[in-house]
C-alpha cells in the first residue's frame, strides 16, 4: 500500500499532473471517474493568493468527489509561499503540492518552478518554509535539474526529504528540454533505490499507453505513475492502465458514444463552474483531444468550436452520435 503520510492510494497510484489550463475541476471529475487515483489543482501563484488575484482564488475550489486532492503552489519567496499554503490549508485539500518543475520563462524568470532547480539552499528553504506553515502533507514536483550538466536531483530528493516532504514526483527532464526530447527514467530509478529515500517517489514523463507503463513500473520500481499529456482529451488512460496491470489484455478504445459522454460531463461542469459564457469559451481548446483521430472530423470540430450556447453545442454532439 502505497502511503502520503496517511492517506492512503492504494498498491500503484495514478496520479493526474497538475496542467495549467487543464486540471480544473470539470477535467479533475473526468479523469477520477475513469481511475486517476490522486488529483492536482492546476499551479497557483503564491503571489497572487496572497494579493487575492480572482483567478488564484478560483483555483482553490475542490469538492469532495474528487479526494484525495492536492493543490499546488509555486513561488521564489519563502514568505509568500509560507502565508499562501496557510491559506490553501483554509479550503481543506488532502495535501500541499509545490512546485519546482515548470520550465515556463514566465514562471522560470521570477525565481519560481524549474528556475529554483540552479539554487538548492533556496529550494530547500521555501519547502521547508511551507512544511512549517501547515499541518497538512507536503509533496513536491520537479524536474532532473536545470540541464544536462547540472543534474541534481539526488540532492534534492535527500535533502526535501530530510525537510519534511511525504513524497516526490519526478518528470524525467531536465527544465533545458522543456517537453522536447527523450525523458530518461534511469534517473528516478536511481533515486528510489537509494537507501536514505523512504518517501514515495512518483514517475512522470512520456507515459502514453498501458503498455509503456507496464514497463516503466516495472523497469525503474516507481511507487506510482504520474500522467499528463496523455490525459488531455484522454482520461480513459487510466482507466486503460490499470485494466492492463490487472489482467494483461487492452480495453476496446472509446468509442464516439464515449467521447460524446465525455464531453458532455466536460462541458456540463465548465458551464456550472465557470458560468455559460466561460465555460463554453474555455471548452473549445478541449474538442480536437477528445475528437483525436476520428476521421472525416474537421466540420464537426469547426461547429463546435464556435457554436456560442449550451442547448446549440449539445445538438452538436447529438448530430455527431447520429453521423457516425
Amino acid at each position: 500500500m502505497v502511503k502520503i503520510k496517511d492517506i492512503e492510494l492504494g498498491e500503484f497510484p495514478l496520479l493526474l499532473a497538475p496542467m495549467e489550463d487543464v486540471s480544473d475541476p470539470p477535467f479533475r471529475r473526468l479523469c477520477k471517474l475513469h481511475g486517476a487515483d490522486i488529483l492536482y489543482s492546476e499551479f497557483i501563484s503564491s503571489e497572487g493568493l496572497i494579493r487575492d488575484a480572482i483567478k488564484s482564488r478560483q483555483k482553490l475550489d475542490i469538492f469532495d468527489y474528487e479526494r484525495p486532492v492536492g493543490i499546488q503552489i509555486f513561488g521564489g519567496d519563502e514568505e509568500a509561499m509560507a502565508l499562501s499554503a496557510r491559506i490553501v490549508e483554509t479550503v481543506s485539500p488532502d495535501l500541499v503540492d509545490i512546485n519546482f518543475g515548470c520550465p515556463v520563462k514566465k514562471v522560470v524568470s521570477k525565481g519560481a518552478g524549474a528556475g529554483v532547480l540552479k539554487d538548492i539552499d533556496l529550494m530547500v528553504r521555501l519547502t521547508e518554509a511551507v512544511v512549517k506553515s501547515t499541518s497538512l502533507p507536503v509533496t513536491v514536483k520537479t524536474r532532473l535539474g536545470w540541464d544536462e550538466a547540472h543534474i541534481n536531483i539526488d540532492e534534492v530528493a535527500e535533502r526535501l526529504q530530510d525537510v519534511g516532504i511525504a513524497a516526490l514526483s519526478i518528470h524525467a527532464r531536465t527544465r533545458s528540454q522543456m517537453y522536447k526530447g527523450h525523458s530518461d527514467w534511469s534517473h528516478i530509478a536511481r533515486v528510489k533505490n537509494n537507501p536514505r529515500i523512504h518517501i514515495p517517489i512518483f514517475g512522470n514523463g512520456d507515459i502514453d499507453s498501458p503498455e509503456k507503463a507496464l514497463e516503466y513500473r516495472n523497469k525503474y520500481g516507481v511507487d506510482g505513475i504520474m500522467i499528463g499529456r496523455a490525459a488531455i482529451g484522454y482520461p480513459w488512460i487510466f482507466k486503460e492502465i490499470k485494466h492492463y496491470f490487472a489482467t494483461g489484455e487492452l480495453l476496446p478504445p472509446p468509442t464516439i458514444a464515449d467521447r460524446v459522454e465525455a464531453v458532455r460531463l466536460h462541458l456540463e461542469g465548465s458551464v456550472e463552474w465557470k458560468g455559460e459564457r466561460h465555460g463554453i469559451l474555455e471548452m473549445r481548446r478541449h474538442y480536437a483531444n477528445y475528437f483525436k483521430g476520428v476521421p472525416n472530423f474537421k466540420e464537426y470540430r469547426k461547429q463546435l468550436v464556435t457554436i456560442d450556447s449550451y442547448e446549440g453545442l449539445q445538438e452538436q454532439l447529438n448530430l455527431i452520435i447520429d453521423s457516425f
